[in-house]
């Protein structure tokens, strides 16, 4: 026998079986929860249940951690005008400031929603995997999304960058700053906000996403002012209470 060729044989083999598990990986992104540790738990194809309280975002900066609001049913029209007006229209109290926590419920026009933390596999959230996987519409409907991000210090000249399918409006604490319209596919980077600042501490980012028909999904990452993605952040799901001041000497 060749020891050589015999090496090389093995070599082949396990290439193969390199390339197998990352096709099969790739089909079946849940192959991937042992790295998610004992905690996680799979709620659809490419969502999970947070297994810890805060998140770095991914290698290419992209926020996985999010609160969803069960879909709203609309006429899911995605002009300019109609998407302004479908995310204005007042559908619970403080729905630009409340801060909402994993399994809060609400009813907008006589349908019970309840509000959900997820974590995606991927650089995209698939909000028809989580419709579906709650049973509940995916076409003609508004999805209210809320994530924290924990800044280390101040950092200005930041921009918000997303991509949606299809159209949405986002927030960041309470100001707005990009609106993208029309039926369109999800796209890195599809809309850039203008420089703006993330505080010391945690940071509200909303978005407002209206579905006409069909897949429907969002990424989100921070750009730093030379366009380079930001890692040096954290991604929650609660703003952490002050501690009382001290009381007067």
């Amino acid at each position: 026998m060749d020891p050589e060729g015999a090496v090389s044989g093995g070599r082949r083999r396990l290439l193969a079986a390199l390339v197998i598990a990352s096709v099969l990986t790739g089909l079946f992104p849940a192959a991937n929860l042992f790295a998610q540790g004992a905690a996680a738990r799979q709620i659809a194809p490419t969502l999970l249940r947070p297994a810890s309280a805060t998140k770095a975002p991914n290698a290419d900066g992209f926020l996985q951690r999010w609160l969803i609001l069960d879909p709203i049913r609309l006429n899911g029209q995605l002009t300019d005008s109609a998407v302004q007006m479908a995310v204005k229209a007042e559908y619970f109290p403080n729905q630009f400031t409340a801060l909402p926590r994993d399994g809060d419920a609400l009813t907008v026009a006589d349908t019970a929603l309840t509000w959900r933390s997820v974590e995606t596999v991927n650089y995209n959230v698939n909000l028809y995997h989580f419709a579906y996987a709650h049973k509940r519409p995916t076409s003609n409907v508004l999805f209210w999304v809320v994530t924290v991000v924990n800044a280390p210090h101040d950092m200005p000249d930041v921009r918000l960058a997303i991509g949606s399918n299809a159209a949405s409006v986002w927030w960041v604490n309470g100001q707005e700053v990009i609106g993208i319209y029309n039926d369109r596919q999800t796209v890195i980077d599809d809309g850039v906000s203008k420089r703006l600042t993330l505080k010391k501490g945690a940071n509200v980012i909303r978005g407002a996403i209206v579905n006409g028909g069909g897949a429907t999904d969002f990424c989100a990452r921070i750009l730093a002012g030379d366009d380079r993605p930001i890692r040096d952040i954290t991604v929650g799901l609660s703003v952490p209470e002050r501690a009382p001041a001290s009381p007067a000497q």
